[in-house]
């Protein structure tokens, strides 16, 4: 059979298991069950399929996913997230839009303890969202600043889909982990400066209230007692690593136990709560696991099938710029990302994209950074982006979706903007990189 019409007949039957409401990565199982046979024959396909299984399993590099899932859930179930809100309002002067750039702020923090972007979109809007509502704050203001800085998670470390991105595209973890630094900041930076000249052009939109000033005293006690020791955790997991003292499986270890130790300080570490915390990851991990499964099947289906050196073949005789096939590759990731989460999207694309990415002599990192900031819009991209219907579940009563797709776009176009600075200018994501140990 030629690579195109099985290529043609393994996304139809893929998209029509979909269409039927079957999971995605029990669609992709279905699918490589009944494409190994037609590859390699019944027995050798069915043979491939089980240690092609354990094959992707066993891998050391996975082990940090969990670990980072972990992290996560330790601090939402701990409930640490208001204290170190109130801890961050204490130092935020009197700027336009300050419960904004708090959402921004707390964005950037919690990215460094969470990992999931969804965690990060939950616990910034069950805490700001009151308040922004009770001081007058109009939705685009209110909701659209935590659904941009909710994705930080992704793109700060420790980042659990930068991890996956890595070991299903075969791409240095630690390398990933330290690339998205630069550009996380960078799109923290950029939703700041919008929200203050937003806030300058258009004060109603936040209104400004009298803010109490706290003695420098209290001030010091809660950075010590909340935010310093989160610096603690960033160096547990990126230092070590920019440092060169652990691996990203290591550092993920210390990244967790640390975690553990703040919520133990804090008094917040209970039975429920590392029920809870041990309970949401393992059920997150297994979902994971089995999307990798899925797509390290699906690889080696497009390998032998001839489907990925024909595509790689097709993509390098086209006529065009490079740069036009890497934008190309950014316009299918984004309309994908308005239908389908950001794993569902890796097993479909990475198989099929990193070939291309290698034989088009990109850098495998400064890729990894681009398609991970675009997974990133994936989760606030209307109509069914999961961060837009996490937000409706702590949107103010009444709110409907049209008004989050509203008041996520702004933020979307920032990314658009960060994305194009990534690409003009790699070493906004290589200069750390470039420079470890």
């Amino acid at each position: 059979m030629e690579w195109p019409l099985f290529l043609l007949i393994l996304f139809g039957s893929l998209m029509f298991l979909m269409l039927m409401g079957i999971p995605v990565a029990f669609s992709f199982l279905v699918v490589i069950i009944f494409g190994a046979p037609m590859i390699w024959g019944l027995g050798p396909g069915m043979s491939q399929v089980i240690l092609s299984m354990s094959d992707s399993l066993m891998k050391f590099a996975l082990i940090p996913l969990p670990l980072f899932i972990l992290m996560g859930d330790v601090i939402f179930h701990s409930k640490i997230a208001p204290d170190m809100i109130d801890a961050l309002d204490k130092w935020i002067g009197r700027l336009p839009g300050r419960l904004s750039l708090m959402a921004v702020a707390g964005g950037a923090l919690f990215s460094t303890l969470t990992g999931t972007s969804l965690a990060s979109t939950a616990m910034l809007g069950e805490t700001l969202i009151p308040e922004m509502e009770k001081r007058g704050y109009k939705k685009p203001m209110s909701i659209g600043p935590i659904l941009g800085s909710g994705g930080l998670a992704l793109m700060i470390p420790p980042s659990a889909l930068a991890v996956l991105l890595g070991a299903v595209g075969e791409i240095s973890i630690g390398r990933i982990l330290i690339a998205i630094i630069g550009p996380g900041l960078l799109m923290a930076i950029l939703y700041g400066g919008y929200i203050i000249l937003r806030c300058i052009f258009q004060p109603s939109i936040a209104p400004v209230y009298q803010v109490e000033s706290a003695p420098l005293s209290k001030k010091l006690i809660t950075f010590v007692k909340y935010i310093l020791p989160t610096g603690f955790i960033i160096f547990a997991v990126v230092g070590v690593i920019y440092a060169g003292i652990a691996t990203p499986t290591e550092a993920a270890a210390t990244g967790a136990l640390s975690c553990f130790l703040f919520s133990l300080v804090q008094g917040r570490l209970t039975w429920d709560v590392m029920k809870k915390s041990m309970t949401s990851t393992l059920r997150i991990t297994v979902m994971v696991f089995v999307i990798i499964t899925g797509s390290q099947l699906f690889s080696q289906i497009l390998a032998y099938s001839g489907a990925v050196n024909g595509l790689t073949e097709f993509v390098l005789g086209l006529p065009t710029h490079r740069m036009l096939i890497l934008l190309a590759m950014q316009v299918v990731l984004l309309i994908l990302g308005m239908f389908m989460n950001a794993q569902s999207i890796m097993m479909i694309t990475l198989p099929v994209f990193m070939p291309v990415v290698y034989a088009l002599e990109f850098d495998p990192v400064w890729f990894a950074v681009i398609y991970l900031l675009n997974m990133e819009m994936a989760s606030t991209t209307p109509p069914f982006g999961l961060a837009l219907f996490v937000m409706k579940g702590v949107a103010p009563k009444g709110t409907i979706m049209s008004e989050i797709w509203s008041a996520a776009m702004p933020f979307l176009l920032l990314d658009v903007l960060a994305m194009a600075i990534i690409i003009i200018f790699p070493q906004t994501a290589l200069w750390l990189v470039q420079m470890m140990h």
